[in-house]
């Protein structure tokens, strides 16, 4: 088992780290106007690290705390980050990789995977209903920088009380996309 002491290189990052610096009081913000939780993840391999979040605990997924690492095939801020890259570098990606499922509604197969990347890189958002845990709803956009590369991924979490997919996209999708434009020249 790992001792507490592993926490000094998280601690050592949150510390130093720029990013996460820039982007908490946003997400501060965000959680205070709207009673939600809040995100930010960089894509790290087949996962989305936390950097920065904010938020009450009742609509936040289980486990999801700073650090914490899940499976970008299966979150909304996973697939922007992927719907980011350049088509053949999401290829490559995708080559080979097992698509784990995760709950009866994560997508798994190729192809479906490729289209949802497609739609989410077209419409630069993404909703995820249920695909990472059953009954989290999650909204996310691109954060990207004055070059206007993709750094990172801001979203809402959202519980049973946002579950139709077009009632979360009209209430947050404009504060996410205005919190990103915030946030541009800071990045």
């Amino acid at each position: 088992w790992l001792s507490a002491k592993v926490l000094r290189f998280s601690g050592s990052y949150l510390a130093s780290a720029r990013l996460p610096r820039v982007l908490q009081p946003t997400l501060n913000r965000l959680a205070a106007l709207t009673a939600d939780s809040f995100s930010a993840v960089v894509l790290d391999g087949d996962e989305v690290v936390i950097v920065a979040r904010s938020g009450p605990s009742r609509v936040t997924a289980f486990g999801v705390h700073l650090g914490a690492r899940l499976p970008a095939h299966a979150t909304s801020t996973g697939r922007v980050l992927l719907a980011a890259k350049k088509k053949a570098e999401f290829n490559a990606w995708l080559r080979g990789r097992e698509l784990p499922r995760l709950t009866m509604h994560t997508t798994v197969e190729h192809k479906a995977f490729r289209a949802l990347i497609d739609q989410v890189r077209a419409q630069d958002f993404c909703v995820a209903n249920e695909e990472h845990e059953l009954g989290v709803f999650a909204l996310a956009v691109p954060l990207r920088d004055l070059q206007g590369r993709t750094v990172a991924a801001i979203n809402v979490v959202a519980g049973a009380h946002r579950a139709d997919k077009m009632a979360l996209q009209r209430e947050m999708l404009g504060v996410l996309a205005d919190a990103a434009r915030e946030l541009r020249p800071l990045l």
